[in-house]
């Protein structure tokens, strides 16, 4: 389940875009993350997370269209707006089930507030949609596997993670890309290791993105974390926080 929500309820690689983005320095994404403002508990978290880096090496720049999918508090949402600058926009999708209570309007509204050029989508959990070739850059952090989860108790049906790949495959315009993080899981049944673990094994992803027509155009181990151990669910005091990620460039060709 996405952590936000479960903590509530219970090197670089310069990349060519289909629209004008401004070559960015290390500098750039460093003052994004270090820019006052964000709220203190989601400042805790950059050293885990590391965004600076992982939104270098996604190839994230000035004047994109970018979104944020499963968006959950906006940690993410924030620091892209002030990478992507006035000229660019981050469009933050999240299921409407997790925004239709008072704590987290408050909590978007700050946001929307700070960064103006963020604008809150919500969508029914299985019925994410986005214009045909609109998006320059979407990031999916810690939250593919939920699309292999199912919960009656938080009302999220069963969904064919094929079909929201092969959305975002037509919302995303040619040599965009698309960047996914998540946690490490051992081989085996995925939608049983994501009930269990929340992890999900690298294979199923690459796969089901090279399915709908993605190519995986790099990896970044700015994330990994040799000592995890896999058997353990990553909300485990032991690891929480410290699990085995990894971090995936995907590309839409072309042509």
């Amino acid at each position: 389940m996405r952590h936000w929500i479960k903590a509530a309820l219970i090197g670089a690689a310069m990349c060519v875009t289909t629209t004008p983005a401004l070559a960015q320095k290390a500098a750039d994404y460093a003052a994004a993350v270090s820019a006052p403002g964000r709220p203190d508990d989601q400042i805790k978290l950059d050293a885990g997370r590391k965004p600076a880096a992982v939104l270098q090496f996604l190839g994230l720049r000035r004047g994109m269209t970018a979104a944020d999918v499963m968006a959950g508090a906006g940690y993410y949402s924030e620091i892209m707006a002030r990478i992507v600058g006035p000229k660019g926009k981050v469009i933050a999708f999240e299921p409407s089930q997790f925004y239709e209570n008072d704590k987290a309007k408050a909590l978007w509204a700050a946001l929307t507030g700070r960064a103006p050029n963020v604008s809150l989508t919500p969508y029914p959990w299985d019925q994410f949609a986005a214009a045909p070739n609109s998006l320059d850059f979407t990031l999916l952090h810690l939250v593919y596997h939920d699309l292999y989860w199912e919960s009656a108790q938080y009302k999220v049906p069963r969904m064919d993670p094929s079909g929201f790949v092969r959305t975002l495959f037509a919302a995303t315009k040619p040599g965009g890309i698309v960047g996914v993080i998540d946690h490490v899981a051992l081989p085996g049944d995925a939608r049983a290791t994501v009930e269990k673990y929340h992890r999900i094994d690298p294979a199923v992803v690459k796969a089901d993105f090279t399915a709908a027509g993605f190519v995986l155009e790099a990896e970044s181990q700015v994330l990994r974390m040799a000592d995890d151990d896999h058997s353990k669910g990553v909300f485990d005091p032991a690891i929480r926080g410290r699990t085995d990620r990894f971090v995936y460039r995907f590309r839409k060709p072309r042509r």
